[in-house]
């Protein structure tokens, strides 16, 4: 699996040698030292660099070309021993994720393996060469291969094993020159000092993992020690204890029984409560929105309806449909079938004529006292709706004393009648309430009191009587 944000460096490494030949690769290869050189070491960014070119086989490249014959690379032993730089690197330090096994079972030994090869390979040269700069210039590569594998050891110490074991590596402690030697022989005092190191950590790790086991020991020791001391007290409380107070304890051990299965019932309901009420408070959001769009959803179906039933009432006749031929013909042939079945009294072209005639008027007549009463619901429901206002108005209103500017005026009538019997009962009520006590006298209070019709010519405008003001 590729990696997401890989660096475009290595992606462009990766493109060009896909598409070059054989024989360019070790150069373009060379490309990723200047890249490792320049990141800063330890640091995550070189991390990344290092799963980037594992991911993108840049690592099996490198070891397929220090593989192959040193005569047939370009650049000779210059770029094999950088070669062997960026190898040792990109290997120590990386994180091959789920090809963990192929890497550490395949490829760092055979990385190994290919390193002491080069020495080899580097040693039969130097003991050949006749020209001292040029056995200065090979032992300067052979150094360099032997850094590459010390640092690759330091890194993975588990192939110092393997190493030690190499017939290679052998061939190598048995060279006659004394460069060659010592520089193996330097190699060989590192990889012993790296796998004491190794073998030092490992006998400290054991000695700590031991001094845990030993205290971990001690700890259940002591547990259980404490264990059987409160077991014999216990038993010997229970040999003391007389047997009526043994019954007791039973009781109450039943009892501490019971009560923590009731102190379990109630966690329980809470807890069951507790989650009830934060799954309703979670979906009340949602549950809120699907109430919302029902409701509109069904105004919404009841005003189209509403709609589809005006234009239904109040669309023009447009006659029946256009008949196609076939439907004609079945139809044609339905009526025979039935006049055939039901024979009726023959009937002239004249009476058939005025019966159709006849027919047309009672529907005409049918749709025009629908569309009068559909008119006339609509107004009583208007007046109805009027009336349901006006009350809520009165009820609602201020009293007279209370009422200040045009309130008044929001409760005129828009009745005559209504207006002349309300200036009737205001002018009784002043009446009555001016008369003097004595004539008060033998009245009831739902005795009607006579006005003058001459009092009832007062402007409407003078008094408020519930009505309307005149033009």
């Amino acid at each position: 699996m590729k990696p997401t944000g890989t660096d475009p460096r290595i992606l462009s490494i990766a493109a060009e040698v896909a598409k070059s030949p054989e024989q360019n690769v070790p150069v373009i290869l060379l490309k990723l030292k200047e890249i490792i050189n320049i990141t800063p070491l330890g640091s995550s960014e070189l991390k990344k660099i290092k799963q980037d070119i594992y991911c993108y086989d840049l690592i099996q490249y490198c070891l397929l070309v220090l593989s192959q014959d040193y005569s047939r690379i370009q650049g000779g032993w210059t770029t094999i021993s950088q070669l062997t730089q960026i190898l040792s690197h990109c290997c120590v330090g990386l994180e091959p994720g789920e090809d963990a096994e192929e890497f550490y079972n395949e490829l760092l030994p055979s990385a190994a393996e290919n390193f002491l090869v080069l020495g080899r390979q580097l040693q039969t040269c130097f003991i050949n060469a006749a020209k001292a700069e040029e056995k200065d210039e090979l032992l300067h590569f052979f150094q360099i291969v032997t850094d590459s594998l010390f640092w690759l050891l330091g890194g993975h110490v588990e192939l110092i094993q393997n190493v030690l074991q190499s017939d290679h590596f052998l061939h190598l402690l048995q060279a006659d020159n004394v460069q060659i030697g010592s520089a193996v022989m330097m190699m060989l005092q590192n990889i012993l000092q790296i796998n004491r190191s190794k073998r030092s950590k490992m006998l400290l790790e054991i000695n700590r993992q031991k001094e845990e086991e030993d205290l971990k020991l001690q700890l259940q020791l002591q547990r259980q020690r404490a264990m059987r001391l409160s077991r014999e007290l216990q038993l010997s409380m229970l040999e003391i204890v007389h047997p009526v107070s043994i019954i007791f304890l039973g009781q109450v051990e039943k009892h501490y029984r019971e009560m923590e299965e009731k102190s379990a019932l109630i966690i329980q309901k809470h807890w069951r409560g507790y989650r009830e009420r934060k799954n309703f408070h979670q979906q009340r959001q949602s549950l809120i929105e699907y109430k919302a769009a029902v409701t509109l959803q069904r105004a919404a179906l009841k005003f189209l309806a509403k709609c589809r039933k005006k234009k239904k009432l109040f669309a023009p006749w447009r006659g029946l449909q256009e008949l196609t031929d076939a439907r004609r013909v079945e139809l044609k042939k339905r009526v025979d079938d039935y006049v055939r079945r039901h024979l009726g009294s023959p009937m002239s072209d004249v009476v058939s004529r005025e019966l159709h005639a006849q027919a047309q008027e009672r529907l005409q007549h049918y749709f025009m006292g629908r569309a009068l009463e559909e008119r006339a619901q609509q107004h009583r429901e208007a007046l109805i709706a009027q009336i349901s206002t006006n009350v809520e108005q009165l009820m609602k209103a201020p009293s007279l004393k209370e009422a200040e500017g045009k309130e008044p005026e929001l409760f005129l009538s828009r009745s005559r009648p209504v207006a002349a019997k309300a200036k009737q009962a205001h002018l009784t009520t002043l009446k009555h309430i001016q008369a003097p006590w004595w004539k008060k006298l033998g009245e009831e209070s739902g005795d009607e009191i006579d006005v003058p019709k001459d009092e009832l010519s007062i402007e409407l405008e003078n008094l408020f009587i519930g009505g309307t003001k005149p033009p």
